[in-house]
């Protein structure tokens, strides 16, 4: 079994402006169209059985209306293939009501985004939301590391996720990007082998340009020899496939991570096993 734990999509009617808006900030391409069905179907070309999409709430009042979706979307999931996180913004005073509701409708987890969401991850609003998250058994997937779109930010560097890690204790915290883009020398000395979940969206192979690269080191990502020593230091249990998608290719990046070098079982894990466990399927 292929679970892609980390994925986007988009409303059919905007997905397409969305996408060129986000390409050009972040200067890279898409490698799907950003809907439900152009999932889909690159879903089937790479022989991944499930995705979960990751929505993020950029302001206090988005959330009800994503959440809804996914609740939606999460009743036919293990038929259509598709499952969704709850969207939730540090602004929402009313986090306990609407974590709750997302627990009461089968939703598995949260999605959180520092950057995007322009708070500082050890701020208190998202520690308490987190700790009221853990105690509904919820997963809590967060952006960690710079965002190729914000140069700089620093919103979920591992400063800000260390307070976290030691202060809430998460149980099943998800720390995208291989623990955090580009700060992946602090990872595998700092966050390595501590009780939480990295997922490796957007960490291996390289950044196809949208447009010419801004600098030579924007297509570079983890090495491959780096990654190894992560998985083998962090735990390949606690690993977990993700794409990204649309911002990488799922075959792209399935074809990487079976050609570095891990055994079977460490391949079997962190392509779905882990994320099977994690979901209940």
């Amino acid at each position: 079994m292929v679970i892609d734990m980390h994925t986007h999509t988009f409303p059919e009617k905007i997905a397409g402006k969305v996408l060129d808006k986000l390409a050009t900030a972040a200067n890279s391409t898409y490698f799907a169209d950003g809907t439900n069905e152009g999932l889909r179907g690159a879903m089937d070309e790479a022989g991944v059985d499930y995705a979960v999409l990751m929505p993020v709430a950029t302001n206090s009042q988005q959330y009800e209306k994503i959440n809804k979706k996914a609740f939606i979307l999460n009743e036919q999931g293990e038929e259509n293939g598709l499952f969704s996180f709850a969207a939730i913004h540090p602004d929402n005073s009313n986090f306990k009501e609407i974590l709750n509701e997302a627990a009461r409708n089968g939703v598995k987890g949260i999605k959180l985004h520092p950057v995007y969401q322009e708070t500082e991850f050890d701020d208190i609003r998202y520690m308490r939301l987190i700790d009221y998250a853990c105690s509904l058994g919820l997963m809590i997937t967060v952006h960690a590391g710079y965002d190729v779109g914000y140069p700089g930010d620093r919103k979920a560097a591992p400063e800000h996720i260390l307070p976290v890690l030691n202060t809430v204790k998460p149980e099943k915290m998800i720390l995208a990007h291989m623990g955090g883009w580009r700060f992946w020398d602090e990872v595998e000395e700092q966050i390595a082998g501590r009780d939480v979940y990295l997922d490796t969206s957007y960490s291996l192979g390289r950044i196809t340009s949208y447009a010419a690269p801004r600098t030579p080191q924007d297509s570079a990502q983890m090495s491959r020899e780096q990654f190894l020593r992560i998985v083998k230091k962090h735990g390949a249990d606690k690993i977990l496939f993700g794409s990204d998608s649309p911002w990488s290719s799922q075959k792209t990046s399935l074809e990487d991570l079976e050609s570095i070098g891990l055994s079977d079982i460490e391949l079997s894990q962190i392509k779905g096993e882990n994320a099977r466990i994690l979901l209940g399927l």
